[in-house]
């Protein structure tokens, strides 16, 4: 355990690096960036484009390039000279991921001996010890003055930091430099630790019948790394990967969640997916989530289904009861098209639904998750269950009637379906019936609509406070 002072004099020391690397490497910092540009993906995945300017002599080189991300992908990385492409050959490549922190320099230490200075709490005099480290699992074990201490008080003094530790993650590069003088070079990789999402927020006029749409991108990342001013870019789709060995994944920590000013970004097609592009440049701090915005249009026309959905399994037999009161499930249906302020190939991600009270508070009424949806397209999305619309559900008949070729199977159901409506208004109800096999309605007191193979679909007029019955007899045989 280093306490906090031992952390401040850790601190001090830091400022130092040791003179081998000096000596040994040429550093590229985030000072030399003159351009950022990242593209992130739905699947934790982002390409990182790094610019910077610096002097490079002729000769073989070990380039030190600080502030990469803490999750890259090294094998994807790729150094090039944008002045002068033929002069650089890149000849060997590390990945110092290994940060420098207290408990890192005590690792690297173990074995050895350093200084802990200790005070005499009856005098407030500091002394100097030699300690060897000796462990460094779950707390520190040292050899000081011929005894074994666990967790010592004090504060380590170290000879120098190891050549493998860093302050910030650092690619070290060995090239091949023919082009001495100041050289733009780009750094490009493929990282995890940065991700996005698209959340949609809605809310429903008072007759439910046009909704005003907010669509945010919401950024999150723990890659290890803050990149400052950035060219930012998303891409929606599902990009193919290679599966490789799982490794274990970060606990994501997020620190705060930042609004930026609306400010729609711009969409193309890109491949079979679409790039959404932010028009200005944007700092996006580890361990942050931050939201943009992607669009905001208001009354868009929209249609409210109060849907009750069957089950099949009850065609196959007689069943004396077909489960507890049904409730209505609750949709809102709209067009993603121009005519309606819309038109934007939409990622996938959860929209929440809200409306205003009587008092004019908004309230929140339900969310549904949306996958990719382009333009032109109808967008549904399941809120709830109705509250005041029931059904119950009965089968009055069943009969076998037929047990020769060509069906292994056929009978004949009848089928009585109350709905209840308490609302003071009428209502229409969709009763969605999924019945199995080849199927045929014998008799109905409202006439279906085969809307597919297996599905038959009533609407059903309530009256205000009253109740309507849906009876139908079906031939099923398969």
């Amino acid at each position: 355990m280093v306490s906090l002072r031992a952390f401040t004099s850790f601190l001090l020391a830091c400022s130092i690096l040791p003179a081998s690397l000096d000596a040994a490497e040429l550093v590229s910092g985030i000072e030399d960036q003159t351009g950022l540009f990242i593209t992130i993906y739905n699947n934790d995945l982002a390409l990182i484009k790094d610019r910077r300017k610096t002097k490079l002599p002729a000769g073989s080189i070990d380039l030190a390039i600080r502030g990469v991300s803490a999750q890259m992908h090294p094998e994807t990385a790729l150094l090039r000279n944008i002045n002068h492409p033929d002069t650089l050959l890149v000849l060997e490549q590390n990945f110092n991921f290994d940060l420098l922190t207290p408990a890192k320099m005590l690792e690297k230490y173990v074995g050895q001996t350093v200084e802990i200075v200790r005070m005499n709490p009856a005098t407030g005099k500091e002394t100097e010890q030699p300690a060897t480290i000796l462990s460094t699992n779950h707390g520190v074990v040292a050899k000081i003055a011929g005894r074994i201490e666990t967790n010592p008080e004090g504060h380590y003094i170290f000879p120098n930091i190891p050549e493998n530790l860093r302050d910030k993650p650092t690619l070290v590069t060995r090239i091949s430099n023919t082009a001495a003088g100041v050289q733009e070079l780009e750094l490009s990789y493929l990282s995890r630790g940065l991700s996005w999402k698209a959340d949609y927020v809605a809310e429903l006029n008072s007759a439910d019948d046009a909704l005003d749409l907010a669509g945010w991108v919401t950024l999150t990342n723990h890659s290890g790394t803050t990149y400052p001013r950035t060219r930012l870019q998303l891409v929606a789709g599902d990009v193919n990967q290679v599966e490789e060995q799982k490794r274990p994944r970060r606990a994501k920590a997020l620190e705060m969640a930042i609004a930026e000013a609306p400010a729609p970004m711009r969409e193309e097609a890109l491949f079979e997916y679409h790039l959404y592009t932010l028009e200005h440049p944007t700092t996006i701090a580890d361990k942050q989530t931050k939201q943009v915005s992607l669009f905001n249009v208001g009354k868009v026309p929209v249609a409210k289904e109060l849907v009750f959905k069957g089950q099949d399994y009850y065609y196959h037999g007689a069943y004396q009861s077909l489960g507890r009161p049904l409730k209505a499930a609750v949709y809102i249906r709209f067009e993603n098209q121009a005519s309606h302020g819309m038109g934007m190939p939409l990622p996938k991600g959860i929209v929440r639904v809200y409306k205003r009270d009587s008092s004019g508070n908004t309230q929140f009424v339900g969310e549904d998750r949306i996958d990719h949806t382009p333009k032109n397209a109808t967008i549904r999305l399941k809120l709830g269950e109705a509250f005041d619309v029931t059904a119950r559900k009965t089968q009055l008949d069943y009969v076998k009637v037929n047990f020769g070729h060509p069906y292994r199977y056929a009978a004949e159901s009848t089928y009585r379906i109350e709905l209840k409506n308490a609302k003071a208004v009428p209502i229409e109800v969709k009763v969605e019936e999924p019945i199995p096999g080849d199927w045929k309605m014998i008799r109905e007191s409202a006439q279906h609509n085969k809307v597919a193979a297996g599905l038959a679909e009533w609407r059903i007029e309530i009256p205000a406070e009253s109740t309507t019955v849906l009876e139908y007899k079906v031939l099923v045989r398969y």
